[in-house]
């Protein structure tokens, strides 16, 4: 296990505690990555019927996972065998059946079915039909909106945590460098893009890389202007720029980054924009410090863009740790005007400025994470324009 029972064990005293605050006393959890953070469940089952159930009196979570990959269960978690239920082959894909008609059996069996019980109803994977399982198999239970009740426990990491994602960062660092190195006139951009996704895979020779939540992001000449284009097979060309966003992965562990390539002669407009959200993004992060909130930082971004009369209407950051496609995002904090959320030590936040002007743009980001005084980036890596 990459955690110790100890920490596991902190982690649902967190969650339990909050699920009194909100009068819940079953939690259906399907976000993987909160299935992840509360058991150390990983696989790329996520795709179908799977959740974690947190019941106020259960000293473990249970984990509710298909017959085919239970094994993945009894491997990669740290519940005994007994809170891993399994259910049958003859769900899949098999309307209107549904694994969720076994879960709710599962639940009448334990008598939680009249109880109050919290769902992730905006959470990717909990789909329409999830719900009218549930709803119709359990109609004396009350079913509420956890409102991402678990996303909020991981919102401050721990020291262990925060040390998974110093070395994912060292992995961005490294596939950023390899994108600087292939985005170059008369390459393909999936020539580029494979070359990334290889630096990705591969980590450093201390520790190996894991899939990343979001595919690499390589907006290109006018699409520079729209926030998340992949690759296609065309060709860099001389005086277009390419905006580059990736994040390493260690252990399900995001550290995310973006910068600016321009092939061929510098454009000041470009280099302009650029300065400009350097100075946005430095005067962000300076206000990051425990006790501000995420409005503050905001404000002081937006005071510097007000300043060169550039317009943003997008959050310009949003809370990171683990994450499972289709988002690194946690769901949690956005760093917009308005967000009233109080930082703490070991929030970390991905701070993304994204600059578009029409049929064109500039980006440039940094994950953040909050230190007992202050902040800190966890890349050390140039943020000017890359020109070549």
């Amino acid at each position: 296990m990459i955690f110790t029972k100890t920490e596991y064990k902190e982690r649902l005293i967190k969650v339990k505690d909050s699920m009194q605050k909100k009068g819940i006393d079953l939690m259906i959890s399907q976000d993987p990555g909160n299935m992840n953070y509360l058991t150390g469940y990983d696989a790329w089952s996520f795709y179908y019927a799977q959740c974690v159930l947190i019941h106020i009196d259960e000293d473990e979570p249970i984990c509710f996972l298909r017959a085919q990959d239970a094994g993945g269960g009894y491997i990669k978690t740290y519940l005994q065998h007994k809170n891993i239920i399994v259910y049958n082959e003859k769900y899949i894909h098999a309307w209107p059946s549904h694994p969720f008609d076994y879960l709710v059996e599962e639940i009448k069996l334990r008598k939680w079915d009249k109880q109050n019980i919290g769902l992730e109803m905006d959470s990717h994977y909990f789909t329409a039909f999830c719900y009218e399982k549930i709803k119709a198999g359990l109609p004396d239970a009350k079913l509420k909106d956890s409102k991402r009740l678990v996303n909020w426990v991981r919102f401050v990491k721990s020291d262990t945590e925060i040390e998974l994602m110093r070395t994912a960062s060292r992995i961005t660092e490294k596939a950023m460098k390899t994108a600087f190195e292939n985005v170059k006139e008369g390459a393909r951009q999936c020539d580029a893009v494979a070359e990334i996704q290889r630096s990705l895979i591969r980590g450093t020779p201390e520790f190996g890389g894991d899939y990343s939540s979001i595919v690499p992001l390589l907006p290109t000449g006018k699409g520079t202007s729209s926030s998340h284009l992949t690759w296609t097979e065309e060709k860099f060309i001389k005086g277009e720029a390419t905006i580059i966003e990736l994040s390493g992965v260690y252990k399900r562990y995001h550290v995310p980054m973006a910068r600016t390539v321009l092939l061929g002669k510098a454009e000041q407009k470009k280099i302009d924009a650029m300065k400009a959200t350097n100075e946005a993004l430095d005067a962000g992060i300076a206000a990051t410090r425990p006790g501000n909130t995420a409005d503050d930082v905001a404000q002081k971004f937006w005071g510097v863009l007000d300043k060169y009369n550039i317009k943003k209407e997008s959050r310009t950051g949003y809370s990171v740790g683990i994450g499972y496609p289709p988002d690194w995002g946690e769901h949690t904090l956005n760093i917009s005007k308005g967000d009233k959320t109080i930082l703490q030590p070991n929030v970390t936040f991905h701070m993304i400025a994204v600059m578009q002007f029409g049929d064109w743009g500039v980006e440039a980001s940094e994950s953040v994470r909050v230190t007992e005084k202050s902040s800190e980036t966890f890349c050390k890596f140039t943020r000017e324009l890359h020109i070549k």
